[in-house]
């Protein structure tokens, strides 16, 4: 009984390990990298901008109520992946905090983030030591208009 035991733990432990290898290597519908800096330092109100690259081509944004939760870094750069963005117009909007949803393992100081329309964003820093903090309300990704 105890081996047939060990033996079933052991086929879950592949398959959940397999599952996870299969969500981490999904591509990205799109990447994007931003800037972040603390307007009020101390009260929390952000804001950033960056460059979303979906379908090839680059497109501007904004975002509001990120910022970053060490004293004295008052500017920091992140990357990030951006999951089920069917269309362009999806990525708008505001984020709340997402757990990882077995699309990508979460690492150190990496965030995950999810609007109304299910576009699910990592956000990774590429500021050594720094971690992202959301405003309550959430975070307010908004596309700039060309």
């Amino acid at each position: 009984m105890k081996r047939f035991t060990t033996m079933v733990l052991v086929l879950a432990m592949v398959l959940v390990w397999s599952g996870m290898t299969l969500a981490e290597e999904k591509k990205p519908d799109a990447t994007l990298k931003f800037s972040e800096g603390s307007v009020a330092v101390g009260i929390g109100w952000s804001w950033g901008k960056g460059v979303l690259n979906y379908k090839g081509k680059d497109q501007a944004f904004k975002v509001k109520g990120l910022s970053v939760g060490e004293v004295g870094i008052t500017k920091a750069e992140a990357t990030g992946k951006v999951f089920n963005l069917k269309k362009l117009e999806d990525f708008d909007g505001l984020y709340a905090a997402a757990g990882a949803e077995g699309t990508v393992a979460l690492g150190a100081g990496e965030t995950a983030l999810k609007n109304k329309k299910g576009v699910v964003i990592y956000i990774s820093p590429l500021t050594k030591g720094v971690n992202f903090k959301l405003a309550v309300e959430g975070v307010n990704f908004t596309l700039e208009k060309k």
